[in-house]
């Protein structure tokens, strides 16, 4: 592009959102509509579908095509020297001008530009026809705080801060801002930042209730802005912000800070029609995280014997051809790995996990419901990484008839399984609904060393993520989301199935352990509460183990019963994969950068942490 500089002038500091503004440029054309007239105290442009010219200086240069290849959104924000008298109406505004603008623009440069208004997925925008450089000048950044003082809803119904009044304009926030999310990081190079700290799930905390929930939801949206990477582009070559820390190790973590952020307030969603409808910052200057929420080391082992749950992240042990041809009636459709290589790379980070987490027994969520393949292939692949033989699995078969299913796998130098394992399902007890819950499976397991004895069952209950409304049990909007009944009626049968011993033990203490789908303050967990168990987690620091839609929260957990309690030594959530970006995974879609996989690094194993629990037993 050639640049074009029209008129030379002084160039001048602009203040903007109330503050004072002096300004020495040269006259503009007659016929300027101000920006913020443009902009008007509402939603979209009073002069929608108007053609206009407006005159202001250059505050962020996102055009396509110049030297500046990480800022890509075909256009520029443009801001007006002097505020008007409307505190609801915007001073700044983004001119689009393509994928190969005539004139090249920077910060500083005082720009007249014709176009047409109109407003683009939410945000107006001047389309324009014509970009003339007038002159110079400097914007100086409005400070913004959060929470927003109140929410709107986007096209979508969801709530978001109301910053309308910041639409286009170049925007400081002061404050510190925690990752809350990186759900998008990879596709459309997005990180949710809120203010006063990382945001956890409204029923982590408090009991389930319709208003107080719906509050939270409007409490933590306002609190929330989306760091974008200034580009329209999805699944991006370079991933934005992943290393952005304060030294050459770092890796971005939901939990770490960003203060004094500086960049260009935008209305859209993350790449043309797809992603989230919300504000956008596209930050002007460079962004360096502090790093607030540094990953955990292995847990250091406490007590004789250790005990965990760890999702492996639907794996299958043949690959996913796309064909419904996987569960014990070969007609479910398959997941896990796409090809060899994934497949690899899962095994391979599947087993450093369980090798540093160096536990005697652990129960497995989220394998492939055949006879013993899935199963065998993790322990070959951990006794490989370990040297030795040191790692055996129950071989229970199929359980249920579902696509998945749970596993025990344990240190056969320390533990043997005491009897038969058992299970849980409707036909022991019609409150568990196995064609929504994974059917429960307990074992008795021995201390070889000791005799000591105790059974845990690990679970894998109904997922919110699905409607179970042909059962009579909706979403009643209290926080617990789809399919509560269904869990607490799960849970209902555990608390009276662990009353009957069910793999004949004769020892009271038992361990349950896994993906209850439920978090703490929610039905299930008081069910189970309720029947005399304990949940650990409950004295720990605000727990997790999952973050969805940018909230966090304990969905796998491990209660015991109260002859057990005084044999715990500590409880753990090892927060290896919940705080770190899914790019980071086994998988290599998308165009991945496959060498960002470490196959000796735990983080981002899986979506769920592993829950460690240390015991002394002493019979």
């Amino acid at each position: 592009m050639n640049r074009a500089l029209i008129v030379v002038v002084v160039s001048a500091l602009v203040a903007c959102g109330g503050e004072s503004a002096s300004s020495v440029t040269t006259p503009s054309s007659s016929g300027v509509t101000l920006i913020s007239d443009v902009q008007g105290p509402g939603s979209s442009s009073p002069l929608d579908g108007q053609t206009v010219t407006v005159s202001g200086i250059v505050s962020g240069d996102f055009q396509d095509g110049d030297a500046d290849s990480t800022r890509n959104l075909g256009g520029f924000y443009l801001q007006q020297a002097t505020p008007d008298a409307d505190a609801l109406s915007s001073e700044g505004i983004f001119v689009f001008d393509g994928n190969n603008p005539s004139i090249d623009v920077s910060v500083g440069d005082h720009v007249e530009a014709t176009g047409t208004v109109g407003e683009y997925f939410g945000e107006t925008q001047i389309s324009a026809t014509s970009v003339v450089v007038i002159g110079s000048g400097m914007i100086q950044a409005t400070e913004v705080n959060l929470p927003g003082s109140d929410t709107l809803s986007n096209s979508d119904g969801n709530p978001i801060a109301d910053l309308e009044r910041y639409e286009g304009m170049l925007v400081r926030f002061p404050q510190q801002l925690t990752i809350s999310n990186l759900r998008f990081l990879e596709q459309f190079g997005e990180i949710s930042l809120s203010q006063g700290g990382r945001v956890f799930q409204f029923t982590n905390h408090h009991v389930p209730d319709a208003a107080a929930y719906a509050a939270h939801v409007r409490e933590a949206a306002a609190r929330t802005i989306i760091l974008d990477d200034g580009q329209r582009l999805a699944y991006p070559a370079a991933i934005a912000y992943l290393t952005a820390g304060p030294t050459a190790s770092y890796s971005i973590r939901i939990g770490d800070s960003i203060s004094d952020v500086t960049g260009n307030l935008r209305y859209s969603r993350g790449s043309g029609g797809s992603g989230e409808e919300s504000w956008r910052l596209m930050p002007t200057d460079p962004v360096v995280f502090d790093d607030n929420n540094p990953r955990p080391a292995a847990p250091a082992v406490a007590g004789t014997t250790r005990i965990a749950s760890a999702n492996v992240l639907n794996f299958f042990s043949g690959i996913d051809g796309g064909q419904p041809n996987c569960g014990p009636e070969g007609r479910d459709n398959c997941r896990g790995a796409d090809s060899g290589v994934e497949l690899d790379r899962q095994l391979a980070k599947t087993s450093t996990v369980l090798a540093m987490m160096d536990a005697d027994i652990v129960g497995l969520i989220e394998l492939e419901n055949n006879a013993s393949a899935s199963i065998a292939a993790i322990v070959d692949a951990l006794n490989t990484r370990l040297g030795t033989s040191r790692y055996a699995y129950v071989d229970t078969g199929t359980i249920g008839d579902g696509a998945i299913k749970t596993g025990f796998i344990y240190d056969a130098t320390t533990i043997q399984p005491a009897g038969r394992f058992a299970i849980l399902d409707t036909g022991v007890d019609p409150r568990f609904n196995d064609r929504r819950n994974r059917p429960a499976l307990a074992q008795s397991f021995e201390v070889i060393s000791s005799a000591a004895t105790l059974t845990v069952l690990v679970n894998h209950l109904k997922s919110k993520g699905s409607s179970c409304d042909a059962d009579g049990d909706p979403n009643t909007g209290d926080g617990q989301s789809n399919c509560n009944i269904t869990r607490s009626n799960a849970a209902a049968a555990i608390v009276d199935w662990i009353a009957t011993d069910p793999t004949g033990s004769n020892d009271p203490d038992f361990l349950i352990i896994g993906d209850l789908n439920a978090y703490i303050m929610e039905d299930p967990l008081r069910t189970l509460k309720n029947g005399g168990l304990t949940n650990l987690l409950e004295n720990n620091n605000a727990p997790y183990s999952f973050s969805f839609d940018g909230q966090s929260g304990a969905l796998d957990h491990a209660l015991v019963t109260d002859s057990l309690i005084g044999q715990v030594v500590q409880t753990i959530e090892w927060n290896i994969n919940s705080d770190e970006p899914q790019l980071l995974d086994y998988n290599l879609e998308n165009g991945r950068d496959a060498t960002l996989f470490d196959p000796d690094s735990p983080y981002r194993a899986s979506d769920h942490d592993p829950i460690i629990v240390d015991l002394d037993l002493t019979d």
